[in-house]
């Protein structure tokens, strides 16, 4: 008895992981190069600067006078993440972004915060989504996808794409990705946890390096 049960058991997590890989988001390959700057979309919305209760109450006045006051919600949907307000965070965000057209600026900028609040908030599936509906954006080849994806992928254990996508950043600039005591400089506003993660990432690439294509 004990031994079907185990059986059972170890068929109903073989099909667990079976639908859970199927259901994996597909990251397309990485491009030889990513030689674009796309500073205006890697800028953090900070419309109230400070901390704490006020900037909150600052910023939903702000989001309650005006409804298209799109990074307000943004950074107060940041906030609510960081907060342990998950449901919250998501809806502010969700109104940012579906009050904007995807192919603009603004869109990309609020998207890439999403991104960041939500890895932060240990939710590295729901980021990868939203930064992989930037990389067919403009510009086409941006520098900071490689080290955010080669992150985000092996926090998902997903370690071979991780260290693919690293890879794209390593032909870019191999003298800049090439040693991770350049990181703190290449990524300031990086936690050092985030950074010692893409070391590995680093490590793992150096050990076997990818062919390319």
């Amino acid at each position: 008895m004990k031994k079907t049960q185990t059986w059972r058991v170890a068929m109903a997590l073989a099909a667990w992981a079976f639908c859970a890989s199927a259901w994996a988001q597909a990251v397309p390959k990485p491009k030889e190069f990513y030689f674009d700057e796309d500073r205006s979309t890697t800028r953090p919305v900070v419309v109230v600067s400070g901390q704490g209760d006020a900037v909150v109450d600052k910023l939903a006045t702000l989001v309650q006078r005006d409804p298209r006051a799109v990074e307000a919600r943004v950074q107060l949907g940041t906030l609510a993440i960081s907060g342990g307000r998950r449901e919250l965070g998501d809806q502010l965000y969700k109104a940012a972004l579906e009050s904007l057209s995807t192919s603009s600026q603004q869109y990309r900028q609020a998207a890439w915060n999403y991104g960041w609040a939500l890895l932060r908030a240990g939710d590295p599936e729901q980021a990868l989504h939203q930064w992989i509906a930037l990389s067919g954006g403009r510009p086409a080849t941006p520098n900071w996808l490689p080290p955010t994806l080669a992150l985000t992928l092996w926090k998902l254990d997903r370690k071979e794409e991780a260290i693919s996508w690293f890879g794209a950043a390593a032909r870019t600039w191999p003298d800049q990705w090439g040693d991770p005591g350049n990181f703190a400089t290449l990524l300031p506003d990086w936690s050092d946890d985030e950074r010692a993660a893409l070391a590995a990432v680093l490590a793992a690439y150096q050990a076997n390096p990818p062919a390319w294509p």
